[in-house]
């Protein structure tokens, strides 16, 4: 029964620190689909990926739930890690991947310092970081990032026009799709987002 414990934890820390939409409960869900995704793909060339699955939908489900932009990142990481403890979800080495994939994975992170070594982890590091990166293709989640802290669409949908199209579109140019799945899938889910944001713009036209 892990996942309904994770989703579970991941929604008690959330309305505890007010998470916003963009980074709650749903987007835990949406990355831990995507991280299951990407590991049945990989897991053909990478047979360890089986062995690690409860450590990858962990990360993938309570990453956010840290998030520095809301929250004191090693502080409420602490008290995840002592929830963990006491359900017995995973045991204290298992924790410890999940705080070191947590606490490396964002897209911020990765440009500043690269890709970690995580040994035998590294690509249930990938899986759960590319999860989140693939997340990130959607325009109606950047757009209620930023609308909940301008209150002004007009100014929001076009700051998400520049995050798109300085990050989010040049992921597989900037060497942050590692995995098949996500190499397949990018060109499609940019096709989504920009017929996303044009049909934003229309309704903003009637």
């Amino acid at each position: 029964m892990l996942v309904p414990k994770l989703v579970n934890i991941a929604l008690s820390f959330c309305k505890k620190y007010g998470m916003d939409e963009s980074h709650a409960v749903g987007h835990g869900m949406n990355v831990l689909h995507l991280s299951r995704n990407i590991m049945h793909v990989e897991v053909e060339r990478y047979p360890i990926l089986s062995k690690q699955r409860d450590i990858i939908y962990t990360s993938a489900m309570l990453h956010d739930v840290c998030d520095h932009k809301y929250v004191d990142e090693k502080a409420v990481w602490n008290e995840v890690k002592e929830e963990l403890k006491e359900q017995k979800i995973l045991s204290e080495p298992e924790i410890d991947i999940c705080t070191e994939i947590v606490q490396t994975m964002s897209y911020s992170k990765v440009k500043e310092n690269g890709f970690p070594d995580m040994g035998e982890y590294q690509m249930a590091y990938h899986v759960v970081r590319e999860a989140d990166l693939l997340a990130a293709y959607d325009v109606d989640r950047a757009l209620l990032y930023d609308l909940y802290r301008t209150n002004d669409f007009r100014e929001s949908i076009g700051k998400t026009e520049k995050i798109l199209n300085n990050r989010v579109y040049k992921h597989m140019k900037d060497g942050l799709l590692v995995t098949d799945y996500s190499k397949k899938m990018h060109n499609t889910l940019v096709q989504r987002c920009k017929y996303r944001y044009k049909d934003w713009c229309n309704l903003m036209d009637l």
